[in-house]
C-alpha cells in the first residue's frame, strides 16, 4: 500500500524566538492532526517597537502529515 501525505499551511508567533514560534505552532497543530512528519518555513517576519526592538517573531510554515 502506498503512503499519502497531506500538507497544510500554518502561521505561528512567539515573543521569544523563531524556534519557539515553530515549536508552538507544531504543538498546536498536533492537538488536531496525527502523524506529523515535517515542516517547511516559508516566511519569517518580525514585529518591532518604534525603536527597532523585536517584540514578536512570526513564521508561516507548511506542515506535512501522513494520512491514515
Amino acid at each position: 500500500m502506498s503512503t499519502v501525505t497531506k500538507v497544510i499551511e500554518v502561521s505561528a508567533a512567539s515573543p521569544t524566538s523563531i524556534e519557539d514560534a515553530v515549536q508552538g505552532g507544531l504543538k498546536k497543530v498536533a492537538h488536531s492532526v496525527k502523524n506529523i512528519c515535517g515542516a517547511w518555513i516559508n516566511e519569517t517576519k518580525v514585529i518591532t517597537s518604534a525603536d527597532g526592538t523585536i517584540t514578536e517573531w512570526r513564521v508561516n510554515m507548511r506542515v506535512s502529515f501522513i494520512v491514515e
